[in-house]
């Protein structure tokens, strides 16, 4: 369940007039308080993320299966060592990101790109305000970690920079 849905769903509860509403599903566990039945606004909003533990989740006939999955990790911890040479570009702030000045115009950067200090890498809107992200090195992008139109919370990594 993504932000948007989450957002909806507040909406919904809030226009219904129910006081109370829960969701479980297998991932998230959701609880919309509103403040009183019919006031059109949440008071309260819980949302939590619920570990799965992967014995669980998979059934003994796919034990062969969550096997072969396990094999890869070592690669994968490689790659995390690989990744340590590199420079990560954080969220400095909580809002939307867009690789994009206006949907009608080029990503500001993409894998591969040559950039240098002072550089625009992406925008992040928040409030109804679009703040251009800088770079504060110099380098080539190696990977972007977020996607178009997602939201991002301060200090999130957006962007990894290969200074060599």
């Amino acid at each position: 369940m993504d932000i948007k849905e989450i957002q909806s769903l507040i909406k919904f509860v809030a226009k219904s007039g129910a006081s109370e509403v829960k969701l479980e599903m297998e991932d998230i566990k959701i609880t919309i308080r509103t403040g009183s039945a019919g006031s059109g606004s949440p008071e309260t909003t819980i949302v939590q993320q619920i570990p799965v533990p992967q014995t669980a989740a998979a059934p003994a006939a796919q034990a062969p299966a969550a096997q072969e999955t396990a094999a890869p990790a070592p690669s994968e911890a490689k790659k995390s060592d690989d990744d340590s040479k590199y420079i990560t570009i954080k969220s400095p702030i909580i809002g939307t990101f867009y690789r994009k000045p206006s949907p009608d115009k080029p990503a500001f950067v993409e894998v591969g790109t040559s950039i240098k200090k002072g550089d625009v890498l992406c925008v992040i809107e928040a409030m109804k305000l679009f703040n251009d992200i800088e770079s504060e090195v110099s380098g080539k992008i190696v990977k972007i970690l977020v996607d178009d139109s997602s939201p991002v919370e301060f200090d999130q990594p957006l962007f990894l920079v290969d200074p060599s």
